[in-house]
């Protein structure tokens, strides 16, 4: 298991009670690793390092699980960076700002439905397990939070298909309130694109459901080279 901080401490401790064949501390804050150091228990290591940097699937023996209390100012590339690689995952239980965790869990056609939810949820099941006041956290956070849990799909893309997909969302979402005839038009042949997967092109990226994502990301991957 991987655990990613801040300051994890009491969270270390936490997971350390459950029967765990090892956990990987991943931190970069000094005070933390200084914290982490008094526990002296066989099945941790900690590492000081940036876990932007850092290749969890190479670092873990599977089954992998990731529990971490992410800095608000990197979650989502995080995140991103896991989802990549969400088949070698058994779990991953994050915790976000909530409006982050919020933007994860979004239903089409609704405020926080974007990119972030297309990815997450086509390559995870995705579940709001907890709300945290602000008032939970010393000092406290000027924002709630949440706590998401992401259990990876049994059938997960191969990487062209992810990377179709990851260029599909990026130019569907990237002028949201264009039709998709416009937003689409980057990748070329949009109109034909779109009614390959009978997909109106007056609609708008926000409407569409993960299945009709897939479909497009599908017919956007047949017809490149």
């Amino acid at each position: 298991m991987l655990e990613v901080g801040p300051g994890p401490g009491g969270l270390t401790r936490a997971l350390l009670a459950r029967p765990l064949a090892s956990l990987l501390a991943c931190e970069l804050d000094t005070r933390a690793i200084a914290a982490l150091a008094e526990l002296a228990e066989p099945r941790l290591t900690v590492l000081h390092q940036d876990a932007l940097k850092l290749d969890a699937v190479a670092a873990l023996e599977a089954p992998r699980q990731i529990v971490a209390n992410l800095p608000y100012n990197v979650g989502t590339p995080l995140l991103i960076g896991w989802l990549r690689q969400a088949g070698a995952f058994e779990r991953l239980t994050l915790m976000f700002q909530q409006e982050v965790a919020e933007r994860i869990c979004a239903a089409p056609d609704t405020e926080h439905y974007g990119r972030l939810a297309v990815l997450s949820q086509w390559l995870c099941r995705c579940t709001v397990m907890l709300h945290l006041p602000p008032g939970a956290f010393f000092p406290p956070p000027r924002v709630h939070s949440a706590v998401v849990g992401l259990v990876p799909h049994a059938e997960q893309p191969p990487p062209p298909l992810l990377a179709a997909m990851e260029r599909l969302t990026a130019a569907a979402f990237g002028q949201r309130r264009k039709m998709l005839r416009g937003s689409l038009k980057a990748l070329g042949g949009a109109d034909a694109l779109l009614e390959s997967c009978a997909i109106a092109p007056e609609r708008r990226a926000e409407t569409l459901s993960i299945a009709e994502f897939d479909r497009l990301a599908r017919a956007l991957l047949e017809r490149e080279p």
